[in-house]
């Protein structure tokens, strides 16, 4: 399976990007900037199969 990395997941282009690949089979991971950001939830409930992470 291959796999994809978006940096900056919450924004109009990352969510998109996340879902096509999503669809496409990809494996997705997705770096969220700050712990507390508010997308945080957006992203978890509009794109369930990414796996995202906070960067430090």
């Amino acid at each position: 399976m291959p796999r994809a990395l978006i940096t900056g997941i919450t924004g109009q282009d990352g969510l998109y990007l996340s879902e096509l690949l999503l669809s496409k089979g990809y494996e997705v991971f997705g770096l969220i900037r700050g712990q507390n950001n508010p997308k945080h939830d957006l992203v978890r409930a509009t794109v369930p199969g990414c796996s995202s992470s906070p960067a430090t």
